[in-house]
């Protein structure tokens, strides 16, 4: 009886462990393909941008950059945002992270970049995964205000280390596009190679 026991945990583990990895390899495949829609997005963009300058060498008028194309420019933005956010998302899935310093792809774990060495800010994942081991730790009733007390304290820090995160950005959009943009190639062709 306890060999049947123990092959049905087994089982079970395994289906966990392969609807999880399966869960995330459609999730990512997702979010690929609404990556590459905003990418496709941003070609037009830059397509109609380059049609209004071209118009107006034509007629040989003056461009406004700040007037005339305002609006293709911010959507740009908008979508190079929305591209670097799809992108930590599928980092995240493969418990990976983007370097600050040099974007490259490490491991979430890794205090320095093993490519340009710089320091790795460590401490949302620690945060994250104190936060997911206090939700499913079991607290008798007594303690149970105090658990709630407490994870109501870090998810207001994480709010506030997001908002800070926000405001201390340094790279501009396009160097963050060009990024995001040439790590997607490096890890098609990491895929290629496999």
């Amino acid at each position: 009886m306890d060999f049947f026991d123990k092959l049905g945990k087994k089982a079970t583990e395994a289906y966990k462990i392969t609807t999880d990895k399966t869960g995330k390899i459609a999730k990512e495949t997702k979010l690929k393909l609404k990556m590459n829609q905003s990418k496709e997005q941003i070609n037009e963009l830059y397509e109609e941008i380059g049609r209004k300058v071209y118009e107006k060498h034509i007629r040989e008028e003056n461009i406004s950059i700040k007037d005339e194309l305002q609006e293709e420019c911010t959507k740009i933005d908008v979508l190079s945002d929305e591209i670097e956010g799809i992108l930590q998302e599928i980092l995240n899935l493969k418990d990976k992270k983007q370097c600050p310093n040099c974007y490259k792809k490490i491991n979430i774990e890794d205090n320095f970049c093993p490519n340009c060495g710089e320091k790795q800010n460590n401490k949302t994942v620690q945060e994250e995964k104190i936060m997911e081991d206090l939700e499913n730790t079991k607290v008798n009733n007594k303690n149970n205000n105090e658990k709630e007390i407490v994870l109501e304290e870090l998810k207001n820090d994480k709010k506030d280390n997001k908002k800070n995160n926000s405001d201390c950005k340094e790279k501009s959009n396009l160097e963050k596009t060009v990024a995001i943009e040439s790590d997607v190639e490096i890890e098609e062709n990491d895929k290629e190679d496999e």
